[in-house]
């Protein structure tokens, strides 16, 4: 069982995980969703498509676009679609 942790809080946990470049993405229905905010910022992936990002929101203590996810994939990614990854010092623990 995976689980994200930030602030001594869970975010999300599954056994449910994708693998992808050495991060741990979630299954959209593993996070806790009050801790999540959308966020304005996107990137590009060559290979899996576009981001879009939430700030992490843990007892009134933000952190920007410390989660990630690809809403609408590549076909190369299409296995992550929805699925949220994390970093900015959230912690993944397996």
């Amino acid at each position: 069982m995976a689980k994200a942790i930030w602030n001594g809080v869970v975010l999300a946990e599954s056994d449910q995980c994708e693998m992808v470049e050495g991060n741990y993405y979630f299954p959209p229905d593993s996070i806790h969703p009050q801790y999540f905010q959308p966020s304005n910022t996107h990137t590009v992936c060559g290979w899996k498509g576009t981001a879009s990002y939430y700030t992490v929101v843990v007892d009134g203590q933000e952190n920007p676009d410390a989660a990630w996810y690809y809403p609408d994939p590549k076909p190369r990614a299409e296995n992550i679609k929805g699925y949220i990854a994390f970093w900015r010092g959230v912690k993944v623990e397996a």
